[in-house]
């Protein structure tokens, strides 16, 4: 990563009045109906039954204006389906959404509008996320002419400067999406959801598609940005290398639920969860070239029928009886600092 990336992160602002972002006790399940077949071998008695994915399982998390928040995990871990239950772009089927304070579910008229316009999602695809059939003028124009943030007579004006924001050429508005590389499509994708004038950027695996140098400028844009703006980021990724140079603070993931979260240089340097661990055993590093890894033991167990208890007991090195029986709290062991282990209470 480069040191101007790194120099460019300012001081993080954690704790300094109320939260812009609270989740309390957020699920998200998603189930699937049995069709015909299924029900008539549910009539005659075989044990079927309807599917059902625990993506998000009781989080609770805080995200204070002006923070860099990571959330890290495996693929199928939950994290996009808790990002876009942020974002207000999936309802949750349990718990609370605060925005400012306010439920975001129960917001309506005016006030819904404005606050999904302050909240905005960037998306790991660049081209998927964009209307192929539309212009970039007309890909970053549309919404605020329809909220009515610009007038029709200034729209080109007003788009140009939000293409020379996220560093794109003007002259290039009257293309189509397939006629830009990967990095400006993603910076066509920064430039629509800065258009609405957002607080809060959802940022879900925002450089995860692109080539290693232009991740790095994709990535100083957003400190940029974050500068300028005065803008919040959640951070959705699975490269703990980009975690770190990125964010104030870290918060792990595990088949839907929090497993560890504290600033960034105490998770890098004082993990205390087994997974987060072994997660950071596994980050190549200069220093040990040498080494040979292992990933960490075992898949991860399906969303559909997670195991009991803790759910990184069957491939946690350090699992006791009542890891298999008993969920644990996520709970603070030092300032800023939670993780839910049972190991924590032998201490």
């Amino acid at each position: 990563m480069s040191e101007a990336m790194t120099a460019a992160r300012p001081a993080a602002t954690a704790g300094a009045g109320a939260p812009i972002i609270e989740l309390r006790g957020v699920s998200k399940r998603f189930s699937r109906s049995l069709d015909f077949a299924a029900k008539l071998a549910r009539r005659l008695g075989a044990p079927v039954r309807e599917d059902v994915v625990h993506a998000v399982d009781g989080v609770d998390l805080t995200i204070h204006k002006g923070e860099v928040v990571g959330l890290v995990g495996e693929s199928g871990c939950g994290k996009s389906t808790l990002g876009r239950m942020v974002a207000g772009i999936m309802p949750p089927s349990a718990g609370t959404v605060l925005r400012n304070g306010q439920d975001i579910t129960t917001l309506g008229g005016a006030e819904a509008r404005l606050g999904k316009l302050r909240t905005q999602m960037i998306f790991q695809d660049p081209y998927a996320s964009l209307n192929p059939r539309m212009k970039v003028t007309e890909i970053v124009g549309e919404a605020p002419l329809v909220h009515g943030l610009v007038r029709r007579a200034g729209l080109d004006a007003y788009v140009d400067a939000q293409l020379r924001r996220a560093g794109l050429d003007p002259a290039f508005k009257r293309r189509y999406p397939h006629q830009f590389s990967g990095g400006q499509r993603q910076r066509i994708g920064i430039a629509r959801a800065l258009a609405v004038q957002p607080d809060f950027l959802v940022c879900d695996e925002a450089v995860a598609a692109l080539d290693v140098s232009i991740q790095a400028q994709i990535l100083n844009l957003f400190m940029q940005l974050r500068r300028e703006l005065d803008l919040t980021y959640l951070f959705i990724s699975h490269d703990l290398g980009v975690v770190e140079h990125l964010s104030d603070r870290v918060v792990i993931m595990y088949l839907g639920r929090v497993v560890e979260e504290a600033p960034v240089a105490e998770i890098f340097q004082r993990a205390n969860h087994p997974y987060t661990q072994a997660l950071l055993a596994e980050v190549p590093r200069i220093d040990a070239r040498k080494r040979a890894f292992a990933g960490v033991k075992g898949e991860i167990p399906s969303p559909i029928n997670p195991p009991s208890g803790c759910h990184f007991h069957p491939r946690c090195p350090f699992a006791m009886e009542r890891c298999r029986v008993e969920r644990p709290a996520l709970r603070e062991i030092a300032p800023g600092h939670r993780s839910a282990c049972h190991l924590n209470d032998r201490v």
